[in-house]
């Protein structure tokens, strides 16, 4: 992850990414084995993050205060998965249970739920 920002606005700023000796990954190498789902993974890594971080996320008017996107957009609209698996994330959190929490335990706290929202893309 890196360094996590601010904006003015309340919404807390990072990008995340999955890497190992040779680099990113791609969201193709933790899809399913039978092969990647039709819908594209921010559709399912959406949902598995705010999940994941249940109760931190602030609700507003019924919306998550969350954000998801690629850090580079696929080649081949029509392969989303073959795109590196690092992403742009924003969230304004819950301010109470936030507040209790330091800047890096809340950073922690976030990364440990990117990798089980990347864990869950496993799945078929």
């Amino acid at each position: 992850m890196a360094r996590p920002s601010d904006a003015p606005d309340n919404w807390w700023l990072a990008v995340l990414w999955v890497a190992d000796d040779e680099g990113v990954l791609s969201f193709r190498d933790v899809a399913p084995e039978a092969g990647p789902p039709p819908d594209p993974p921010l559709g399912r890594l959406g949902p598995a993050i705010s999940g994941v971080l249940s109760g931190l996320i602030l609700e507003d008017a019924g919306r998550l205060q969350m954000r998801l996107g690629f850090v580079a957009p696929p080649d081949d609209s029509d392969r989303p998965w073959r795109v590196p698996l690092a992403v742009r994330v924003a969230f304004r959190f819950e301010p109470v249970r936030s507040a209790t929490m330091r800047p890096n335990e809340l950073a922690d706290t976030v990364l440990t739920g990117f990798a089980r929202a990347v864990e869950r893309l496993h799945k078929p």
